[in-house]
């Protein structure tokens, strides 16, 4: 499988209160998506708060959402959790539900040390039957995957692609360096993607994308035909929106972003609450000045 392009973390819509998963709200985000011409979509991440998902929600999710791409675009189902067991378990359900990849964040709260990182992956690449990206992103796991770790990890089979949101450049050239001969590096962040694209890098997975998956996958498009200063033209133009859509937590600001376009309710689950007043209409009459996606 190739890792290249953009990805966007699709966000999971619910009914009023956070209750129930809005399915007919995420078929419409989803053809979207394949309309815009991503490379693929990540259902069960972050973005995805796939923290308040039951596991029945989160393999329902990743079901339908094969069912409606249908083969037109990549699914990579994000199946990590800070128990080995668990996600073994939750891979396994989504390699049966015939997903092109899964997505594996780095533990978090339980800080296992680099050997105990590299077991982890190494247990659930043993189990996998479809490629792995490695998500590495100390922010929210408290723990950093480093590069040495990416080199021993380049011994087993089936892990494919990393996932880079340490928002250091730093790390990412050395990963590049070290192992950019076997692995795929996509940005984690979409305000780093012109930079992580600069040192090697073949994508994005991508927030924003939620609004704008036309205009970023021009841009995301132009940056690996080495096309930069076109790249740069659309990345500019979208700044201000993308450093906007982490004023909060992700992703409380850009569930109010697809509210307002009408694709979905703003509704999330806790703990995660809605955009404080004051910074949402800001946000909000920065999203109207973007304009729509094109």
């Amino acid at each position: 499988m190739q890792f290249k392009g953009l990805y966007t973390a699709i966000v999971t819509p619910f009914e009023k209160k956070g209750t129930a998963i809005d399915y007919d709200a995420y078929a419409k985000l989803v053809e979207l998506q394949v309309q815009g011409g991503v490379a693929g979509i990540v259902p069960c991440g972050t973005t995805g708060e796939s923290p308040t998902l039951s596991h029945e929600e989160h393999s329902e999710l990743i079901k339908r959402t094969v069912k409606l791409v249908s083969g037109r675009i990549q699914v990579i189902a994000g199946t990590g959790s800070n128990s080995t067991s668990e996600a073994i378990e939750l891979t396994k359900a989504a390699c049966a539900d015939r997903v092109d990849a899964v997505m594996i964040v780095n533990p978090y709260y339980n800080k296992p040390t680099q050997d105990g990182l590299f077991e982890h992956f190494k247990a659930i690449a043993s189990v996998s039957s479809v490629p792995i990206m490695v998500y590495n992103i100390k922010g929210r796991t408290g723990v950093n995957v480093e590069p040495e770790t990416f080199v021993r990890l380049k011994a087993v089979p089936g892990i494919e692609a990393i996932k880079e949101a340490s928002g250091d450049l730093g790390q990412m050239a050395r990963i590049q360096q070290m192992a950019g001969d076997r692995f795929s590096m996509l940005s984690g962040d979409d305000n780093l993607t012109p930079a992580v694209m600069s040192l090697g890098g073949n994508g994005v997975v991508s927030v924003l994308s939620n609004l704008y998956p036309k205009r970023m996958s021009r841009m995301v498009a132009f940056y690996l035909a080495g096309n930069f200063a076109e790249g740069n033209k659309i990345f500019y133009s979208l700044l201000d929106i993308m450093q906007a859509i982490f004023w909060e937590t992700n992703p409380i600001p850009i569930k109010a972003a697809v509210a307002h376009r009408g694709l979905c309710a703003s509704d999330l689950r806790l703990p995660m609450t809605s955009m404080s007043p004051g910074r949402l209409q800001e946000f909000l009459r920065l999203l109207d000045q973007t304009g729509a996606d094109a």
